[in-house]
C-alpha cells in the first residue's frame, strides 16, 4: 500500500474530521483521530489506519506507541457502545411490540411484526410461530419470516412430535444445538423432512401461554449449529408472551365484534370499547416514555397507582403471599387475595417479584388488564437491568482473573480498567477464597450451586468497589479493607454474607492484607494462594460455614501465611511482655524463659534466677494480666513458647 494511498484512507476529509486538512498524526493527542472515527461511527478496520499512516509518514516511536493505546481504548469503546445500543434496540423492540398490542387493529401484521423483531434481535436465521389446533389435536404453522421452504411453511406437527410438539405438550421451553442429533424429540418423515428442506440445525421453541394453557410456540432457528444463551430465551419467552397477549386481545376483539351484531346498542358499545382501547393506549404509551425516560419499576408503579386509583408496590417474591403469587404465575394473570391483587412478575421461567395493587378489593377487565401490562413492563425492567448488572460481573470477573493470571499485562491498563469499575488497586486489600461446603447430589446441581455462590459474591463485590470471580471450584474474592477492619472479621463478614445469600454454609479463608497490587504482580497470586490454605485449614479442623485468616490460627499460622510473618505471630503471642519489659526495665520475659524451661516449676524457676519464689510469683502474676489468666493452657503455653524461641533467636539480629 503507497504512502498517499494510507494517508487517503487514515485522513478525515476538510471540513468534516480534521481541521484545515492536517494529517490525524500531526499535532493533537493520539486520541483525535479515534475520537472523529467514533463520532463517525467507522467500522473496525478504519481504526487501524491511523497507526498505518504515522508509521508510513516515519513518526517516532513513542508516538505510534501512543496511537496504539488510544486504538485499543477507542475500539474498547466502540465494543462498549455497540453493546448498548443492542440492549437499546431489544428493550425498544419489545416496548414497541407492546404499543402496537395497546393500539392492535390487524393480529396477523402483529404477529409477524413480533417474529420479525425476534429473528433481527436473536440473529437467526429463521423465526416463526406456530398455533394450536383444538380441534384436529395438532399444531400449525401460522406465521414464518426468513422461510424458503414450502413444505415446511405448510408443516403440521402432532402433540408431543418434534421439538415444536414437545413445547406445545410440555408448556416448556426446549433448545437443541443438533435438531437430527437430538434423541429427546420424536423424529417424524414429515416434520424431518420440512426441517431438512429448511436447512435448520439449531432451534429453540418456547411456549405461547394464554393463562394455564398453551396456544402455540414462537420459534428461533438457525442452519448451523448454535447455543442459544439464557437471556436470548428469556427474551423470546418476553415476544411470546407479547404474541400469546396479542392473540388473546384479538380474540377479545372478535368476541365483542360478535356481541355488537346482535345488539340494539351496538353504537353506544362501539363507543365504550374504543374508549377502553385508548384509555389501554394511553396507558402504555404512559409506561413507555417512563420507561425510556429511564424510570425503574418503582416509578412504573407509581403511574400504575394513580391510574388504578389504588397504592401499587413492587415486592420481592418472598415477601408476597406465595399461594396467590403461585396462581399468578401459572395462570398469567392477575390474581385477588383478599382486599389486593397479586401479578407475577416474571422473564422466562424466572420469578423476579410481584406487583401488589392494595385497597382495591374490585377491578373490571380492562384496569386487570392494565395492572397485568404494568407487570410485564416490570419484568422487561428488571430483566434489562439484571442482564447489565451480569454484564459489569463478568467485567469485574475478568480484571480480577488477569490480575491472577496475566502478571505480564500493562499495569496502566489494569489501572485503568479498575478505575473504570470505581475499583482503587491502592488501597488495602485482602483475598478471600470461598467455597461452598455441602457437596451436591449430582454435577448439574453442583454447577447451580457454583453459580450462586458467584453471583451472590459478584453482588457483594460490586457494592464494596471489589471484584470476585469463579476459581478452582470455588470463588475468590478482591475486596478493599476498611480502616478500622481486620482480615478475619471481613471473611467472617463475608462468609456470613455469602452463606444466607446462597442458603448453605460457605467457608471463606482471608489472606494477610495486601497494598500496591499494580506494582507488584506477584502480590496478588501469593495472597490468594494464602487464602486457600486458611480455607483448607478450615475445612480440616472441621470449621466449615466460617470464616478465618492466617493470624487465627496461631503458630500455624506461620505454615499459613505466604510471607511467613514471624514478626507478627510474635508480637500478637508475647508482645504485650515484651512491650512492658521495655518501658519498666523488668525481666518477665527472661522469668518466663526460665519458667517453661524448668518444668513450670517456681521453685526451680527461682533457684534459675537467683531471685526469691515470692518475686517469680509477682512475676508470673503480672505475666497473666499482660497476657490472660488462661496463658499456662496447654494451647497458648505452647505458643507462648515458641513465641519466646523466635524472639530470642531474633534479638541478636535487632543489636
Amino acid at each position: 500500500m503507497s504512502r498517499d494511498h494510507l494517508q487517503s484512507a487514515g485522513r478525515p476529509a476538510t471540513g468534516a474530521g480534521a481541521p484545515n486538512g492536517a494529517s490525524v498524526t500531526s499535532g493533537g493527542g493520539a486520541e483525535t483521530p479515534f475520537l472523529e472515527l467514533l463520532a463517525r461511527d467507522a467500522a473496525a478496520e478504519a481504526y487501524e489506519q491511523p497507526v498505518l499512516l504515522a508509521r508510513a509518514e516515519g513518526r517516532p516511536a513513542d508516538r505510534i506507541a501512543a496511537l496504539e493505546q488510544a486504538k485499543h481504548l477507542a475500539l474498547r469503546v466502540r465494543s462498549e457502545l455497540e453493546g448498548r445500543r443492542r440492549r437499546e434496540a431489544e428493550l425498544s423492540a419489545l416496548f414497541e411490540t407492546a404499543h402496537d398490542l395497546a393500539g392492535l387493529r390487524d393480529v396477523d401484521a402483529v404477529l409477524q411484526a413480533i417474529v420479525q423483531r425476534a429473528r433481527s434481535l436473536l440473529g437467526t436465521d429463521v423465526a416463526y410461530l406456530s398455533l394450536n389446533d383444538p380441534a384436529r389435536g395438532d399444531t400449525y404453522m401460522r406465521v414464518t419470516e426468513g422461510s424458503v421452504a414450502a413444505r415446511f411453511q405448510q408443516l403440521r406437527l402432532g402433540m408431543g412430535e418434534g421439538l415444536g410438539g414437545l413445547v406445545a405438550q410440555t408448556a416448556r421451553p426446549y433448545v437443541t444445538d443438533d435438531y437430527f442429533k437430538d434423541a429427546r424429540f420424536q423424529h417424524t418423515l414429515a416434520i424431518d423432512s420440512g426441517v431438512r428442506d429448511e436447512g435448520l440445525v439449531a432451534i429453540l421453541g418456547v411456549p405461547l401461554m394464554l393463562g394455564p394453557s398453551v396456544i402455540g410456540v414462537l420459534f428461533a432457528a438457525d442452519r448451523r449449529a448454535r447455543v442459544f444463551e439464557r437471556e436470548q430465551i428469556a427474551l423470546l419467552g418476553s415476544f411470546a408472551a407479547l404474541a400469546a397477549a396479542a392473540i388473546d386481545t384479538a380474540n377479545l376483539l372478535t368476541e365483542t365484534r360478535s356481541a355488537l351484531a346482535g345488539l340494539e346498542r351496538a353504537n353506544e358499545i362501539i363507543r365504550d370499547r374504543s374508549a377502553v382501547i385508548e384509555r389501554a393506549s394511553e396507558v402504555h404509551d404512559r409506561l413507555a416514555e417512563l420507561v425510556l425516560r429511564g424510570g425503574g419499576v418503582h416509578d412504573v408503579a407509581a403511574a400504575v397507582s394513580q391510574v388504578l386509583d389504588g397504592t401499587v408496590r413492587f415486592t420481592e417474591a418472598d415477601d408476597a403471599p406465595q399461594e396467590a403469587l403461585e396462581a399468578s404465575r401459572a395462570e398469567g394473570h392477575a390474581v385477588r387475595h383478599r382486599d389486593d391483587w397479586i401479578a407475577a412478575v416474571a422473564a422466562g421461567g424466572d420469578l423476579l417479584g410481584a406487583l401488589v395493587l392494595r385497597g382495591h378489593s374490585g377491578l373490571d377487565p380492562v384496569d386487570q388488564r392494565t395492572f397485568e401490562r404494568a407487570a410485564m413492563v416490570t419484568s422487561l425492567l428488571l430483566l434489562a437491568r439484571r442482564s447489565a448488572a451480569e454484564a459489569e460481573q463478568r467485567v469485574r470477573g475478568e480484571l480480577l482473573d488477569d490480575l491472577l493470571d496475566a502478571r505480564d499485562r500493562d499495569p496502566r491498563l489494569l489501572g485503568d480498567r479498575a478505575t473504570r469499575l470505581l475499583a482503587d488497586l491502592d488501597a488495602t486489600h485482602v483475598v478471600l477464597a470461598a467455597r461452598l461446603d455441602d457437596p451436591a447430589a449430582d454435577a448439574e446441581q453442583e454447577a447451580a450451586a457454583r453459580r450462586r455462590l458467584w453471583a451472590a459474591a459478584s453482588h457483594l463485590a460490586a457494592t464494596r468497589h471489589g471484584m470476585a470471580a469463579a476459581r478452582d471450584g470455588g470463588t475468590v474474592l478482591l475486596l478493599p479493607l476498611g480502616p478500622t477492619d481486620t482480615a478475619t472479621e471481613l471473611a467472617r463478614r463475608t462468609a456470613r454474607h455469602l452463606g444466607a445469600a446462597v442458603r448453605e454454609p460457605v467457608t471463606v479463608g482471608a489472606s494477610a492484607p495486601v497494598t500496591d497490587l499494580l506494582a507488584h504482580s506477584d502480590t496478588l497470586p501469593a495472597a490468594y494462594s494464602e487464602g486457600r490454605r486458611c480455607l483448607d485449614a478450615l475445612r480440616l479442623l472441621g470449621r466449615s460455614g466460617d470464616g478465618a485468616a492466617a493470624e487465627d490460627f496461631g503458630f500455624l499460622g506461620l505454615l499459613l501465611a505466604g510471607e511467613r510473618d514471624v514478626t507478627g505471630f510474635v508480637e500478637r503471642t508475647i508482645g504485650p511482655v515484651a512491650k512492658y519489659d521495655e518501658r519498666r526495665g523488668t525481666d518477665l520475659l527472661r522469668t518466663l524463659d526460665a519458667y517453661f524451661a524448668c518444668g513450670m516449676s517456681p521453685a526451680r524457676t527461682k533457684d534459675e534466677l537467683h531471685v526469691h519464689v515470692n518475686t517469680v510469683a509477682q512475676r508470673l502474676e503480672r505475666v497473666a494480666r499482660l497476657l490472660g489468666d488462661d496463658w499456662q493452657d496447654p494451647a497458648r503455653a505452647l505458643e507462648i513458647q515458641l513465641a519466646l524461641r523466635l524472639h530470642r533467636l531474633a534479638t541478636p539480629a535487632r543489636h
